[in-house]
């Protein structure tokens, strides 16, 4: 294990180092080969005012000072430039992504942390900013992408958060091929973690237990006309837990109707040295839509096997299980959820730009901690959102989050969201 260590740091070590002399290669090259470069590039700054409320209910909430905390708050305006060269000209092209990240506290103190908008110091006082750039080189032959440094990775079995003020990112290496039409091939390796609400670069881990490296592979094919999807997937956080991860998706219309169905199976356990312990984890799920005109119905069902929770990497997002939610992600071990969801856009009355989401999600039989096996919790969750069409504004857009959850083995709170977000393109 300890020589795969080895061959694996001194692969990716080497691996930086040769796209990086290829890229300075190809960028002291004439004009005519670098024009992809730059022709191509886009820039966007995005500008992103994140309000976040959250009280606590029935003394549910984290110690502060030896007392319960009834509040958590926090208001931060953030500045994330997003800034993607195109390729270089040639049979191999080479470009370079930029990720410039800056959030400032605007509102927040102690007395109500835990917003998880900003970095916490040790005398528990919000930091007044932070930030970090990542950035990530690029090369491309055919159809076939190389991608080295660091950026907001969105896998099925790694999904960067962006739930806050600056977004989650991974720093690794990957491969993406396409050269089969409708076949998607992912390769790679993943490094260091900056959380969301962390400025620093700190080791892949799961339940606070560092591993190696997250080693990972999958699949993906398209096909009936890109309405049905099938996937599959692996990966490794060595030393800790492996994962796999199978995928069916399905879009059909049915006269006035789109009816469409997403299938998935995880499974999980320990790897290598186990040093998060022995580790049991199986997700049966299924989500289901319907939408007619502007209004989509959703029903999904999820249900974890095991003695442990959901794995994935700290700080990564749920996204991949059909109840992830604004505030729970219904994923203790051997809980069962569903939900019933409904979404409506508002241009069907002449207001193109305005959406409403409304949910409810129900789980039980929870295997606690303290030992309970039929723990509960239920969340209800609105989202209202409008996105400004045209004007000197236009693609401003503002959401508003309402969220309330109870549980009989957790916190019980409710919370306001509001989050404003400015996308100018600069180039």
């Amino acid at each position: 294990m300890t020589n795969l260590h080895t061959a694996a740091r001194f692969n990716r070590n080497t691996l930086g180092v040769a796209i990086g002399l290829a890229l300075g290669a190809s960028l002291s090259t004439t004009t005519v080969q670098a024009a992809g470069f730059i022709d191509d590039a886009k820039v966007s700054l995005n500008l992103r005012n994140y309000y976040f409320n959250r009280n606590y209910l029935n003394h549910s909430g984290p110690k502060l000072d030896g007392n319960d905390q009834s509040q958590a708050e926090g208001w931060t305006q953030s500045f994330i430039l997003d800034a993607r060269s195109g390729y270089t000209e040639g049979t191999v092209g080479f470009g370079l992504d930029v990720l410039g990240l800056y959030s400032i506290k605007l509102d927040g103190n102690e007395t109500v942390a835990n917003s998880q908008l900003l970095p916490i110091h040790d005398d528990g006082e919000p930091a007044d900013q932070f930030g970090r750039t990542a950035v990530a080189a690029k090369a491309k032959i055919s159809k076939t992408e190389l991608k080295v440094g660091e950026w907001f990775a969105v896998l099925p079995i790694l999904r960067a958060d962006d739930g806050r003020s600056l977004p989650q990112t991974f720093q690794g290496a990957q491969i993406t091929s396409n050269e089969i039409d409708g076949l998607s091939l992912y390769g790679g390796q993943f490094w260091k973690n900056s959380q969301r609400n962390d400025a620093s670069r700190e080791d892949m881990s799961f339940n606070g237990f560092n591993g190696d490296d997250f080693n990972f592979g999958g699949a993906e094919y398209r096909f009936n006309g890109n309405a049905t999807m099938v996937g599959a997937w692996h990966a490794r956080l060595e030393d800790v837990y492996q994962q796999s991860y199978v995928q069916l998706t399905h879009s059909q219309p049915v006269g006035d109707w789109v009816l469409s169905g997403n299938l998935g199976y995880f499974t999980g356990k320990e790897e290598g040295a186990a040093k998060a312990g022995d580790l049991d984890n199986k997700v049966y799920q299924g989500s289901f839509s319907a939408k007619t005109g502007n209004n989509t119905f959703t029903a999904a069902y999820q249900q974890l096997r095991g003695d442990t929770k959901f794995l994935r990497v700290d700080g990564a997002s749920g996204g991949s299980l059909v109840n992830d939610a604004f505030t729970a992600s219904f994923d203790s071990p051997d809980e069962r959820s569903w939900q019933l969801r409904h979404d409506y856009n508002f241009a069907g009355l002449g207001i193109p730009g305005l959406t409403l989401m409304n949910r409810y999600i129900k789980g039980d039989d929870i295997h606690a901690s303290d030992g309970r096996k039929d723990g509960e919790e239920w969340a209800r969750e609105t989202e209202l959102a409008y996105t400004i069409q045209d004007g000197s504004l236009k693609n401003l857009s503002v959401r508003w989050r309402n969220s309330d959850i109870r549980r009989d083995v957790g916190q019980d709170f409710n919370e306001n969201r509001l989050i404003i977000n400015y996308p100018l393109s600069l180039l």
